[in-house]
């Protein structure tokens, strides 16, 4: 199973941006569907924005225009440029692999220990 370790996350004013990272442990290339999540306090886990295998991306409403998803099978790594944040954008970020009744869905996959510590994103007024 691949393992996935976030980072990027940190604190900003609105308006400004952050990369997040997440980088696999083995290749993901074989994968076809990496998403990246977010939960917010008090608040459901969400999918933020997927990829697929070819390069095919999706994104909530609330981000599309402003978040953009890539990965780079070569380096085993999927991003997540964000852009014109906003103080809703803050919360903790996930990566996962998932099948595709989750990313053409937009369910989040059940919570167990396959999921990551995440990487918090705190966007200041």
């Amino acid at each position: 199973q691949v393992q996935l370790v976030e980072s990027g996350g940190g604190l900003v004013q609105a308006g400004g941006s952050l990369r997040l990272s997440c980088a696999a442990s083995g290749s993901f290339s074989s994968t076809n569907f990496m998403a990246w999540y977010r939960q917010a306090p008090g608040k459901q886990r969400e999918m933020v924005a997927g990829i697929t295998s070819g390069g095919s991306t999706k994104y909530a409403d609330s981000v599309k225009g402003r978040f953009t998803i890539s990965r780079d099978n070569a380096k085993n790594t999927v991003y997540l440029q964000m852009n014109s944040l906003k103080p809703e954008d803050t919360a903790v970020y996930y990566c996962k692999t998932v099948g595709p009744e989750y990313y053409f869905t937009g369910v989040p996959p059940p919570l167990d220990a396959s999921w990551g510590q995440g990487t918090q994103v705190t966007v200041s007024s």
